[in-house]
């Protein structure tokens, strides 16, 4: 493959964005109108042991991999066969032995956290979905560094379906816990087939010192990150399954979850298209800088609205559904967790452009910080005021978005209130029409009114200030 030229790299990314933004936007819906249901038909208690296994098998995931598939695709050069075989190799040694010795332990893992053998059979689950979604990483890989994201919506559309399609039924008819394990299942065999039709790769063991010890040099650094991020996240998780009562972690999990409804919804995609398209442009600081604004240009006009839609109408719809009422003690967490998310939102792919340059020691440094931080605050909150120490403690540690920015002006002097001022004064507005028409109402269709209204209010402001950079924006898919 030759090199991406600067036009085909804007036209690529942007359209990769549409393209797993808007196809994928229905199939969210599908996602989160299905944890609805589970979280109707679970109690949080099921929905606490979901989340905690999961996290185990989230922290396994980190010694299966050591950064090689992040340093393919930020690599400069293009990819050699060696450098694909080499790769794969080592992280299917890695992951068999981690599967295996995740087997050979789980005894102790279920004794540890007190599962029944619904819960045990979820960890096999987990840990054969976990070996088979290891071999997606090398077509995934093949996609990513073309930009071609519009091949990647397929296996996601069609794994996410599987799993979710799976889980409300099986919970449904009653299989608790175990509606998870068969989903999870499907997932990964639906998942793997459908990356390799979509982007083939014939499979081949081999191994290259020279190209290994090459690749290390970002992929260590990066996974060392990635190893941080594990104990900031599923490794908390995990602690809090031992500290806390099932149903209040499952009370976290919640919060989380709807919270973050912005960031899986819009973020993602954004983020999974700006890592490769930034390391594409690390070559022009100029050229990067602008990439960078209008990747936060982006997030906010989309992620903000939706975050202050979540803030006021999420406690009206609690009590207007029915069987509902049993989340109420997480809506503290639920706020909490909305903010930080949106603030999340601005430092990711700041954080991306720092890894895209090979600042790979800045952000470790980073992540240090939030590590130390997150553990530090949570114990010391959550002895104070219980489960919702962990939301208030990720809440308090957004601040450091000053000190993110900072660090990436100093590489590409971006600005960041540029990029902010119109969607900031957008949902302020947003936010007085909803305090001023919300107030005591309880009924579905005044609430949807409302909703629209101020979502009109938001959209008509934007297109007002703003209507010459979403054009920018538009022509780099047409050009």
């Amino acid at each position: 493959m030759s090199e991406l030229d600067i036009a085909l790299i804007k036209k690529r990314s942007v359209s990769g964005v549409i393209a797993l933004t808007s196809r994928t936007f229905v199939l969210q819906v599908i996602a989160f109108s299905a944890t609805f249901l589970l979280t109707i038909f679970l109690s949080p208690a099921i929905f606490g042991v979901f989340y905690v296994v999961s996290a185990v098998i989230s922290f396994l995931g980190y010694f299966s991999d050591i950064g090689l598939a992040a340093a393919l695709i930020q690599k400069k050069s293009e990819l050699s066969d060696d450098d694909l075989v080499t790769t794969f190799t080592i992280q299917q040694t890695l992951v068999s032995v981690v599967v295996g010795l995740a087997f050979l332990c789980s005894p102790l893992i279920v004794s540890f956290y007190a599962l029944e053998d619904a819960g045990r059979y979820l960890l096999y689950g987990l840990l054969i979905s976990f070996f088979l979604s290891s071999l997606k990483t090398i077509p995934s890989v093949l996609l990513e560094r073309k930009l071609e994201f519009h091949k990647l919506v397929l296996p996601q559309i069609l794994e996410t379906l599987g799993f979710y399609v799976v889980a409300v039924f099986l919970s449904w008819k009653g299989f608790g816990i175990s509606s998870f394990t068969w989903a999870v299942l499907v997932r990964a065999i639906v998942g793997l087939v459908a990356i390799y039709y979509v982007s083939p790769w014939r499979i081949r063991l081999g191994f290259s010192l020279i190209t290994a010890k090459k690749l290390m040099t970002f992929g260590l650094p990066f996974q060392f990150n990635s190893f941080l991020a594990l104990l900031k996240d599923d490794l908390l998780t995990l602690f809090l399954g031992k500290i806390l009562p099932l149903a209040q972690v499952g009370y976290i999990g919640w919060a989380k979850k709807w919270a973050e409804i912005p960031l899986r919804l819009i973020m993602d995609s954004i983020i999974r298209v700006t890592f490769p398209a930034f390391s594409r442009l690390q070559h022009s600081k100029e050229l990067l800088r602008k990439a960078i604004e209008k990747t936060l240009f982006g997030l906010s006009v989309a992620i903000f609205p939706i975050s202050i839609s979540l803030l006021f109408f999420v406690r009206p719809l609690i009590d207007l559904i029915p069987r509902y009422s049993k989340w109420e003690p997480a809506l503290i967490s639920f706020y909490l967790f909305t903010i930080a998310s949106a603030i999340a939102s601005l430092s990711t792919p700041l954080t991306n452009a720092l890894n895209a340059l090979g600042k790979i020691k800045t952000t470790l440094w980073l992540m240090v910080l939030w590590t130390s931080s997150t553990w530090i605050l949570t114990v010391l909150l959550v002895s104070l005021i219980g489960f919702n120490g962990v939301a208030l403690s990720l809440f308090l540690i957004t601040s450091t978005l000053a000190l993110v920015v900072y660090l990436v002006k100093r590489v590409a002097a971006f600005s960041f209130w540029r990029s902010l001022q119109f969607p900031v004064l957008g949902i302020t507005l947003q936010s007085l029409f909803y305090m001023i028409f919300i107030q005591h109402t309880r009924d579905f269709f005044p609430l949807f009114i409302i909703g629209t209204g101020g979502f009109v209010l938001y959209v008509s402001i934007i297109w007002v200030f703003e209507r010459k950079q979403i054009a920018s924006i538009m022509e780099g898919v047409k050009s």
